[in-house]
């Protein structure tokens, strides 16, 4: 693994040297402990480009806490066993001093009013500080592809506005969501579920599933739908339930037809979940 912006662009130039001409880059960033639907992203831009970079850095401005940061599941063997075994060309991790020198005292890049909804309503610090080391790693890298995963799809709308907005030279790749048999997005956090709290986080899909099965009716059918698959599961704190307008990001008008995207977040026990489904209001 590189662990310095020097030795990243040096191991990069040496790459494309060794490249066919017009050789493409990809980058999938991630912050480690990898699953499955890392290994999608990672197969994902295998197919898009030559030369495939993987970062791993748990970013301390996506977090409210030092304390938050340093209990992020680590394993950093294993990432690297599998990163090795996939492949990749270039590993990055580098430490918070190299990609943060001055720590939470930073240029920043804003979200603006979108940051602080959905996602960042409870977490309003999240969306700058994912964005503003996605631009950093954008910048070092250099790629010709950004590979993301569609688990995170207000993450993915933010990301593809900076990259236009800023005039990065980039092609952004979204990857469709890697769900287990129950339908459950994979993830790090489904590991600590026992079986009664795995039962109620599923139920999660089948909300939005249920969205998606009354878009011929309209948006308040829609919610209502899921929030009655939801229904006396005691164990989900539901956060938000919201359609959207893909275009836009933003909950869609009454009377609205075309695509939408269905959000959900909800909270089990001390674990937290975040889904999403394209629908079609007709």
């Amino acid at each position: 693994m590189i662990r310095t912006i020097a030795g990243l662009r040096t191991r990069l130039a040496e790459a494309r040297a060794a490249a066919p001409t017009g050789s493409r880059v990809a980058l999938v960033s991630t912050i480690g402990a990898l699953h499955d639907g890392h290994i999608a992203l990672i197969r994902a831009a295998r197919e898009h480009a030559d030369i495939v970079v993987v970062s791993s850095f748990v970013n301390p401005l996506r977090f409210a806490t030092a304390g938050e940061a340093a209990a992020y599941p680590r394993t950093p063997d294993e990432d690297a066993a599998l990163l090795s075994e996939l492949g990749v060309d270039i590993v990055f991790a580098p430490d918070v001093a190299e990609l943060l020198p001055d720590g939470r005292v930073t240029t920043r890049v804003g979200a603006g009013d979108l940051g602080l909804r959905y996602e960042g309503r409870t977490r309003p610090f999240y969306f700058d500080g994912l964005l503003t080391v996605e631009a950093k790693l954008l910048q070092i890298v250099r790629p010709d592809v950004a590979v993301y995963g569609a688990r995170d799809r207000q993450r993915v709308f933010l990301v593809r506005r900076m990259v236009r907005d800023l005039f990065f030279d980039v092609d952004i790749v979204e990857v469709d969501t890697v769900r287990g048999d129950d339908g459950l997005p994979v993830s790090t956090r489904l590991d600590a579920l026992d079986g009664a709290d795995r039962a109620a986080a599923a139920l999660l899909p089948r909300a939005l599933a249920a969205a998606a099965s009354n878009a011929d009716r309209d948006v308040d059918a829609c919610i209502a739908a899921a929030q009655s698959t939801l229904m006396g599961e005691s164990r989900i704190r539901l956060e938000y339930l919201s359609v959207v307008d893909p275009s836009t990001f933003l909950p869609v008008d009454e009377g609205y037809r075309g695509p939408a995207v269905a959000l959900i977040a909800a909270s089990i026990g001390e674990n937290r979940f975040i889904d999403n489904a394209d629908i079609f209001l007709r």
